[in-house]
């Protein structure tokens, strides 16, 4: 499973890395509603919790699916607009999401409701009776706060743009103003670095930078993001936006909606020192340990090296039985063998089992 950019005739000057405010606050508004995704934001967190004005606390409740299960295309209006990059300024930013039409603010604030035609071009909510009964019948099975929100969206576009332009405004003067000029250096230096790997080490390695998640294949012409969820777009003539978050880590999203600009939003300062696995190894060490017989066997590997055959003795198996299993916990990155004399001594790799917990979340939460 993969998200994956065409990038077919895509010239360097077509590739920008720039940081984005509203985006950032949008990862800001993220964190605060999901803090468990954001373990190492947990101080700020409570600082900002703490002192938030409860009535601005019932505002973000109000429409918080745009900004807590996922991310919502809406923090980076800049995509939907040709030509247009991410501004300095949030306010410079709220401008251009006025200047999405009502289709495109629509679609993107449904997106998580209704997520009819993301990848592809079809009929909308606003032109279209079937697509709007079924859009708020998605609302209504996700509860009466979500239905509210859609029926409002769907009668009056521009007073919903309004109540999030006020509501954003509100959020910048209680904590995100504060917060984005701490950011806003890290996420400056991450892009002039990205820039200059692009301009002098080409593509390839800036992408890699970005994330191990993220591949180029030159051949054929496409980037790869490995996520658990599929997708494709391409950047034709309108290029690929890079953009840096301070405060998303582990979350990287692509922006792979319909006629909008590709887009990677991607965490830098990430506390992981390692590369982490790809999904497919992730997959693999999960199926490792879920058999009872290897959870047995690592018991012991956890504790001692052990040869095959004093493995087959001391689970009653014969010694090809315990080899299969043993060359599925290899396969998997679990198992290390050494040699000693003429024996060869199999072991857990604790550190590697031990990070399993946390790189699980990482690879859902990619």
């Amino acid at each position: 499973m993969s998200v994956r950019i065409d990038i077919a005739g895509l010239r360097p000057e077509q590739v920008a890395v720039v940081p984005s405010p509203l985006a950032e606050l949008g990862m800001a508004l993220h964190a605060l509603s999901e803090p468990g995704h954001h373990p190492g934001l947990q101080g700020w967190v409570t600082g900002v919790t703490a002192r938030l004005d409860p009535h601005l606390a019932d505002r973000m409740c109000e429409a918080d699916f745009l900004w807590r299960t996922t991310f919502s295309d809406l923090f980076l209006p800049y995509a939907g607009i040709p030509g247009t990059l991410p501004c300095a300024t949030l306010a410079e930013e709220l401008d251009l999401l006025d200047k999405l039409t009502d289709e495109q603010f629509v679609d993107a604030a449904l997106e998580f409701t209704c997520a009819v035609g993301y990848g592809s071009c079809g009929p909308t909510a606003l032109s279209d009776p079937e697509v709007r009964r079924r859009s708020l019948d998605l609302a209504a099975a996700r509860g009466p706060q979500q239905l509210r929100f859609s029926e409002r969206l769907l009668a009056d576009p521009p007073r919903i743009r309004a109540w999030l332009r006020q509501f954003l405004q509100d959020c910048d003067e209680a904590f995100f103003a504060e917060a984005w000029s701490r950011l806003r250096h890290q996420l400056a230096a991450d892009a002039r670095h990205k820039t200059d790997l692009l301009r002098h080490r080409g593509p390839a390695e800036a992408l890699a930078a970005v994330s191990p998640a993220v591949t180029l294949d030159e051949a054929a012409a496409g980037i790869t993001v490995d996520k658990l969820g599929d997708g494709r777009t391409a950047t034709g003539d309108k290029g690929l936006l890079l953009v840096p978050t301070s405060l998303g880590w582990p979350h990287l999203m692509v922006l792979h909606r319909y006629g909008w600009q590709p887009v990677l939003h991607y965490p830098v300062g990430s506390p992981e020192l390692a590369a982490p696995p790809t999904l497919e190894q992730l997959a693999l060490r999960m199926t490792a340990l879920s058999h009872p017989v290897r959870m047995r066997m690592c018991r012991n590997l956890a504790r001692s090296a052990y040869t095959t055959g004093e493995l087959a003795q001391v689970h009653g198996m014969t010694a090809p039985e315990i080899s299969r299993h043993l060359a599925v916990l290899k396969k998997a990155g679990l198992v290390t063998t050494r040699r000693r004399g003429r024996y060869v001594l199999h072991q857990l790799d604790v550190t590697v089992v031990a990070r399993l917990g946390s790189e699980f979340l990482e690879g859902i939460l990619r």
